[in-house]
């Protein structure tokens, strides 16, 4: 997602400020860390009903900056990115650019294949001699948030679905031998309750960051939270007004960490250690390793650094690793409680107590 220029006031839709948002902070932070390198692969968000998940959400995709896209184009194509365009549209380089809102699209949990994925219409295509197709969902989403709530409750191969084009950055629809391939570049969030069931182990691992949210149980900072709602609630434009400059503020620091992404360095000793506190955790596979070093890379990014620190790995690590370790169902023990630990062995640290 390439920002270019923030929406006038005028034009803004009625969302609850990011900035505003009180407490929260791991599922904030997975959020901005994805948004500022989308190749992390998405956030899955597990708490309790009731947390302000869909609201923080909507409130990261309306802070983030327009983006240009060629005007009319269903696939939102970034009209100075040819590869990312659809293919075989020879019209797009003589059409008009505009700008719009990042997308942020909700799946709904009844969602058919055709109604993410689009259809391809055979009738058309067979006497018209043209690919006829329909987009959808997966098509409104690309260079935008795709937001899967109950996610644990959706069919597991829709589930698939979502996570290999969120991987590859394509959706591809095939039919009676006739493919259509267009670009789905997004950035997948998924939501739910983990007393409606887990997702397969198989699946929650290819989510790159795992945030657990809890219901605040501080009596003075629930007080904070129904008040700042009411305020919001009462004249949404002025409460809009009177965050405007911190939300500028962020919106700049998010483009900033954008740009000096490619220039953050890691050094090599850091990085083997990454590796050292999957291989004592016992993670299957790679993706622990490289979502650990991308997200280290964006934290150091967001914070105005090209160099990242041992605290940038703490603080992103058990985001990183915690859905990956296997589950023994006789333990009791938090799993971000051992990567925490893992990590604290590993780097030669005191126990670090994590964020929350």
């Amino acid at each position: 997602m390439s920002p270019t220029a923030q929406a006038p006031m005028t034009s803004r839709r009625v969302v609850f400020p990011f900035t505003a948002i009180v407490g929260q902070e791991e599922m904030k932070l997975a959020l901005l860390l994805n948004v500022i390198d989308p190749k992390i692969g998405g956030v899955m968000i597990m708490g309790d009903r009731g947390t302000g998940k869909s609201t923080t959400i909507r409130a990261l995709a309306d802070l983030l900056p327009e983006i240009d896209v060629v005007a009319d184009d269903p696939f939102n194509s970034d009209p100075n990115d040819p590869d990312w365009m659809k293919p075989d549209n020879d019209l797009l380089e003589t059409r008009q650019t505009v700008k719009k809102k990042v997308p942020m699209v909700d799946l709904p949990l009844g969602a058919t294949e055709d109604r993410v994925c689009g259809t391809i219409d055979i009738e058309k295509a067979l006497s018209e001699g043209v690919k006829a197709f329909e987009p959808g969902l997966l098509a409104k989403a690309n260079r935008g948030i795709l937001y899967v709530d109950e996610v644990n409750l959706l069919d597991d191969h829709l589930v698939d679905v979502l996570l290999d084009s969120a991987a590859s950055g394509w959706n591809t629809v095939e039919r009676e031998g006739i493919s259509i391939r267009h670009p789905a570049r997004f950035v997948l969030v998924g939501s739910g309750n983990p007393e409606e069931g887990e997702l397969r182990p198989q699946l929650l691992d290819r989510f790159g960051m795992h945030a657990e949210i809890r219901t605040v149980r501080e009596p003075a900072l629930r007080v904070k939270i129904v008040e700042e709602r009411g305020d919001f609630d009462q004249n949404p434009l002025d409460y809009i007004h009177k965050h405007q400059i911190p939300q500028e503020a962020l919106q700049e620091q998010i483009v900033s960490a954008q740009e000096r992404l490619p220039h953050v360095e890691m050094d090599y000793d850091l990085r083997v250690k990454i590796s050292e506190v999957c291989s004592e955790l016992d993670v299957d596979g790679l993706r622990g390793d490289i979502v650990t070093n991308r997200a280290a890379r964006a934290i150091a990014a967001l914070e105005g650094r090209t160099e990242v620190t041992i605290d940038d790995i703490r603080r992103v690590i058990v985001l990183c690793l915690r859905h990956r370790l296997r589950k023994d169902p006789l333990e009791s023990i938090d799993s971000g409680y051992k990567v925490d630990k893992a990590f604290s062995r590993v780097f030669g640290l005191e126990s670090s107590s994590m964020d929350n």
